[in-house]
């Protein structure tokens, strides 16, 4: 049994500090495993909790992942995550309720937001004229886009939120400069550009109606979609032009969130009180969406899922494989740690004969034996963390470009994993070693 009085306490401490001296091999070996299978252990444990924000922060280059409407338009039609709802009909959306976005629960998980303007229009360039002479040329049939370009939002706690296009899709691509807000600036998208020949530093006619504006060509705009047809214009000109001033027809949002699960897939309103809390104090997409229809009236918000579900795909796998990967090396840690320790109660089996004949009984020789191991633990698994942050800080370099932060939570758990691991690993020798008979081993049979 383990010790019950002072000086037996005291007794025992010196046991173990002489014997965790001795033997240096094996306990070099062992904690050797130990301070290698936590290092691994702090590595993935450290990544993984860091993961889900940068990887969050990585997905933001996919686009917007929520797309809020007008509630009063027709019915959506949505397939495959894309919205082929028309975007000229319907109702339209007061541009003034913009910054109510950065109110909601999780305003700072928004990073960014868009609203877009579509409408058909007409268009007569320099370059067709300067071709074809003073021929009248009809103009040619196009669509207008007006988007924010690094607009000032006036949030309501008195800062400014700088927002636009570029930060709800970040993949599109300009060749030269993007317009200028409030200047009588455009880009031509790159097929339109191509077709009708428009030089960067042009100037191009936009007709809406009645309504005309000439605009400046800054620069070029590819992003392999619809947008390559269109003339993209600050979202004031093109409200200008339609006559729909400080409106707007659709908004991109970009938010921070996590993966949905189960939970986050059910309907509000079939919840409690308290699932209904947990719900909405969790950063799923759908729980954003919840809150932004709460702050915009008369919206229809929407995930756009083709781009949702493919984070929550990627970032499930990469923490399963960083757990794979954290079990691994906790399995040949305690592996080791048994293999170790077989061996050493082996070599002490006279040790033990002789503490067993002068008294110890079988629960104060396992008591000392685990002592020794634990301490072993201890010292692997502290080694173990400080090689673990060495690792973490590499692999998140070089994967994600910053390291993550060390955590006093992930110190505490490796001690407790390493202590752990070490018990398992050495629960049999030690089971085995308090079993030995004295009279035996003193014998040397």
């Amino acid at each position: 049994m383990p010790p019950t009085s002072a000086a037996n306490y005291l007794m025992f401490l010196r046991i173990v500090a002489d014997s965790f001296g001795r033997r240096p091999r094996h306990k070099l070996l062992t904690g050797a495993a130990l301070a290698l299978g936590m290092g691994v252990v702090t590595a993935a444990l450290s990544v993984s909790l860091d993961v889900g924000d940068r990887l969050a922060k990585e997905f933001r280059s996919l686009g917007a992942n929520l797309i809020v409407t007008p509630q009063a338009d027709s019915l959506p039609l949505e397939i495959g995550g894309v919205d082929y709802r028309p975007v000229n009909a319907g109702a339209y959306l007061p541009e003034a309720d913009l910054p109510k976005l950065k109110t909601i629960f999780w305003h700072n998980n928004i990073v960014g937001f868009a609203p877009i303007l579509e409408v058909p229009a007409k268009a007569s360039l320099d370059a067709m004229y300067k071709l074809r002479g003073d021929a009248r040329i009809p103009a040619e049939a196009t669509t207008l886009l007006g988007v924010w370009s690094q607009h000032s939002v006036a949030v309501p706690n008195g800062s400014n939120f700088i927002t636009g296009i570029q930060k709800t899709n970040p993949w599109w691509s300009v060749e030269g400069r993007w317009f200028t807000e409030g200047a009588s600036e455009c880009l031509l998208g790159k097929r339109f550009a191509m077709r009708t020949g428009e030089p960067i530093g042009g100037t191009i006619s936009v007709h809406v109606g009645s309504q005309s504006l000439n605009l400046t060509v800054t620069g070029v705009l590819s992003t392999g979609s619809a947008e390559d047809d269109a003339i993209i214009a600050p979202l004031a000109l093109v409200q200008q032009l339609t006559g729909k001033p400080g409106q707007y027809r659709k908004l991109y949002v970009s938010a921070l969130t996590k993966p949905e699960d189960d939970f986050a897939r059910r309907d509000p309103k079939t919840m409690n009180a308290g699932e209904f809390e947990r719900w909405s104090c969790s950063p799923y997409v759908s729980s954003i969406a919840y809150s932004i229809k709460q702050v915009l009236p008369g919206v229809d918000v929407r995930v756009i899922r083709r781009v949702a579900e493919g984070e929550g795909q990627i970032l499930t796998r990469v923490r399963m494989l960083l757990w794979l990967v954290t079990g691994a090396a906790l399995l040949a840690a305690a592996l080791a740690v048994g293999a170790s320790s077989a061996a050493s109660v082996i070599e002490r089996r006279t040790e033990i004969g002789l503490m067993k004949a002068l008294g110890a009984g079988s629960g104060t020789v396992g008591f000392l034996l685990a002592a020794e191991q634990l301490l072993l633990a201890f010292v692997g698994g502290g080694a173990g963390y400080a090689i673990g942050i060495v690792l973490a800080r590499l692999v998140g370099e070089k994967i994600f470009g910053a390291a993550p932060e060390p955590s006093l939570i992930v110190f505490f758990v490796i001690l407790g994993l390493a202590a752990g691991v070490t018990i398992l690993g050495s629960a049999l020798p030690l089971h085995r070693a308090s079993r030995y008979e004295p009279a035996p081993i003193l014998r040397g049979e």
